[in-house]
């Protein structure tokens, strides 16, 4: 999704040169806070939602050579091309959009367990829970679940014959499976930041590592 590179990942052993541990907790603030904000913020979830509603739009695109094609309309000849690239050309961005934004929250992931090991600081690591983003994901995504499958169940059991054309069907039925299919992937995306903060951020890992040090 966002084109802007990630924070880096700890240097080394070897390579690190913080004077002391305040200057180590700052740095590593820094980067979980820019990671939380990267992979959580509001801004994913419009821009998930973008994606989406292009989705949409190229799908719409797609139906219409059907409904000329049901018309016996003559610039079906024409427009059948034109509209399958004009379509095509709207989801295929979209579609990579999304699988990028997976690979992203793939690559914070990773890069926050490796600035969480340097260190422990409850006070400030706490915040990576982030509930109320968490539950705005959820929340949210849960509407445009509900909203996908009202549509697709609406357009084929109340579609009426002679009135509702086969495209107009089709239409509905793959707008309420895009539609599902975002919501879905913004429910993971918050359960799988709920399981990941109770793993991470839970009683047993929130021992500073003098404590740990001090109990072998």
């Amino acid at each position: 999704m966002p084109r802007r590179t990630l924070p880096p990942p700890p240097p080394p052993a070897y390579l690190r040169t913080w004077p002391d541990r305040n200057a180590l907790l700052h740095d590593r603030g820094m980067a979980l806070d820019e990671l939380r904000r990267r992979s959580l913020g509001l801004h994913r979830i419009l821009l998930l939602w973008l994606f989406g509603l292009g989705c949409v739009i190229g799908w719409a695109l797609l139906t219409v050579p059907l409904e000329m094609i049901e018309d016996h309309d003559v610039m079906a000849v024409v427009m059948v091309p034109l509209c399958a690239i004009l379509g095509l050309g709207a989801i295929a961005p979209c579609v990579y959009g999304v699988v990028a934004g997976i690979r992203n929250d793939r690559k914070a992931r990773e890069l926050t367990d490796s600035w969480l090991a340097l260190d422990s600081h409850p006070a400030s690591d706490s915040a990576l829970r982030s509930p109320g983003l968490s539950l705005c994901w959820l929340l949210s995504s849960l509407l445009v679940c509900a909203l996908g499958l009202w549509a697709s169940f609406a357009s084929a059991a109340y579609a009426e014959p002679g009135r509702d054309s086969y495209s107009d069907v089709v239409l509905g039925m793959g707008t309420g499976l895009i539609l599902w299919l975002t919501g879905l992937i913004g429910i993971t995306k918050a359960v799988g930041h709920y399981r990941w903060a109770i793993r991470k951020l839970g009683p047993a890992t929130r021992a500073t590592p003098a404590a740990n040090s001090a109990h072998r």
